[in-house]
């Protein structure tokens, strides 16, 4: 199956309390694209950039197999630009400079090559934005996948809501699920999310797992314990990423795959933060994915007798 992405291409600065970077390549829709080949999935980006961009870093995209075709170059804008420094936890951080730049009159473009995607993930854009995507399709995909965030529910709740209406799965955090159904109890928020549209929903948790809720099922799985953490920064997009590419692998979207993805996409994710920005994502081999999904079976499995 096809994975039509649309989200950010941007640059990122980053400090965290192991070191920190110049603009490196970022932005939600790179690191999910990159989880996809990875597995070996076929995506496509549609995105905007500016003229800055590096014709290296779209090489590098095209090189993986990823279809670039959407990705608008805007010569004479300048790229989404973000910059930020964690605290010591790495769960919190300070935003020092957003510039919004090519991205704020983005008008998403679907290429021809990309009308049949099976698959759309919306990456955490404006639901205006969102719900444009949907309408300029040929035909719905079999399976709509959205990322949003608490910003957009504080300044376009309305549309938001909307934009959930017409989602299958929605992936958001415990603190944004809480702020969306107005529970405190991630069970009692999760139910409330599902009678807003989705069929599914993915809260994450951060260091701590992320849960998975269908009908009245719970699934729950941790974080992989790592040694070193580096940048948070693209985790959930990668987890997502990961995610998606795994139905989009095994071709079915019932609860049971939808487990084993939570545990490719967290695998994923624990990729992600060994390094800064997209590079350790970018070495990853498919041996050790494999590996590293063996580690969360390792730390999952056990029999108990009463």
């Amino acid at each position: 199956m096809k994975l039509l992405v649309v989200g950010s291409v941007a640059f990122d600065a980053i400090e965290t309390p192991f070191g920190k970077t110049d603009k490196i390549l970022g932005g939600a829709a790179t690191y999910i694209s990159i989880a996809s080949s990875v597995l070996g999935v076929e995506s496509g980006i549609v995105s905007v950039v500016g003229g800055d961009f590096p014709q290296t870093d779209l090489d590098m995209l095209s090189g993986r197999g990823v279809n670039i075709e959407g990705i608008e170059i805007i010569k004479e804008g300048k790229t989404f630009f973000w910059s930020g420094k964690y605290h010591n936890d790495l769960n919190s951080r300070d935003t020092l400079v957003t510039e919004v730049n090519v991205l704020e009159n983005f008008d998403p473009k679907i290429p021809e090559s990309m009308q049949d995607a099976e698959i759309l993930l919306l990456g955490n854009l404006h639901p205006g934005v969102q719900l444009s995507v949907l309408e300029k399709m040929h035909n719905r995909p079999k399976l709509v996948i959205l990322d949003t965030m608490n910003f957009w529910m504080d300044s376009a709740l309305d549309i938001l809501m909307q934009m959930i209406a017409k989602t299958d799965v929605i992936s958001i955090n415990d603190e944004e699920a809480r702020q969306l159904s107005g529970e405190y109890s991630l069970v009692k928020a999760a139910q409330k999310i599902h009678a807003m549209g989705p069929q599914f929903v993915i809260i994450k948790k951060g260091e701590h797992g992320a849960l998975l809720f269908h009908e009245g099922k719970i699934f729950a799985i941790p974080a992989l314990p790592l040694e070193e953490v580096y940048d948070p920064t693209g985790a959930g997009d990668t987890f997502a990423g990961g995610f998606a590419s795994y139905l989009a692998k095994k071709e079915d979207f019932s609860f049971e795959t939808m487990k084993s993805a939570l545990i490719v996409g967290s695998a994923m994710a624990s990729f992600t933060v060994e390094k800064f920005g997209t590079q350790r994502l970018e070495e990853v081999t498919e041996t050790e994915m494999i590996e590293r999904i063996n580690s969360f079976k390792e730390l999952t499995t056990f029999e108990v007798n009463v």
